[in-house]
C-alpha cells in the first residue's frame, strides 16, 4: 500500500521530464490496473493532462505521479474534487505548505469517517452473527427434533 508520505515523493519526481519517459495510454492502463476510459474521464476532469501527438496521448512522469494520488486518494475515500484540490497544490519550486496543510485536513476528515463506517460496519456484523447463530439453533432443534423428523 503507497503511504502518504509518498505523495510528496511522487510530486517531486514531476520535473524530472526526458523524451524517452513518455507512456502511451494502453502502457498506463495496464500499469496502473485502469481502464483506458478512466483515464479520459480523469483527463476531462483535469486531473491528468497528456501530451498529444495526432490523437495518440503521452503521460509524462508528472502524469504517472498524479495518477498514483488520484488512485490513492480514491482508495481510502477521497471525491476526486478532494484529490484534485490537493494535487493542483502542488508547487515544485514552493514549500507546498498550503498543499501539506490541505492534505493533513481533509485526511483526518476522512479518517474520522473511515473510523465511523468501520464502527457501523463492526456493529452490523456482531448483529448478524448474533442473528445467524440464533436461526442455527432454531434449524439444528427443528431438525432433530421427534416431531420433524415424523413430518
Amino acid at each position: 500500500m503507497m503511504k502518504l508520505v509518498s505523495v510528496a515523493d511522487a510530486a517531486a519526481n514531476e520535473n524530472n521530464l526526458a523524451g524517452d519517459d513518455y507512456v502511451r495510454i494502453g502502457e498506463m492502463a495496464k500499469k496502473f490496473g485502469v481502464t483506458l476510459r478512466t483515464l479520459r474521464f480523469y483527463e476531462d476532469k483535469g486531473l491528468l493532462n497528456p501530451k498529444r501527438e495526432g490523437s495518440t496521448r503521452l503521460y509524462t512522469r508528472r502524469d504517472r505521479a498524479r495518477l498514483k494520488l488520484i488512485l490513492l486518494g480514491r482508495k481510502v475515500g477521497f471525491s476526486l474534487r478532494d484529490v484534485k484540490q490537493m494535487i493542483d497544490l502542488y508547487d515544485p519550486t514552493g514549500t507546498n505548505a498550503k498543499q501539506l496543510r490541505l492534505t493533513i485536513d481533509k485526511s483526518e476528515k476522512q479518517l474520522g469517517r473511515l473510523q465511523k463506517q468501520r464502527q457501523l460496519l463492526d456493529d452490523a456484523i456482531g448483529e448478524l452473527n448474533e442473528h445467524l447463530a440464533i436461526v442455527r439453533r432454531l434449524l439444528a432443534d427443528r431438525t432433530t427434533s421427534p416431531a420433524t423428523a415424523a413430518g
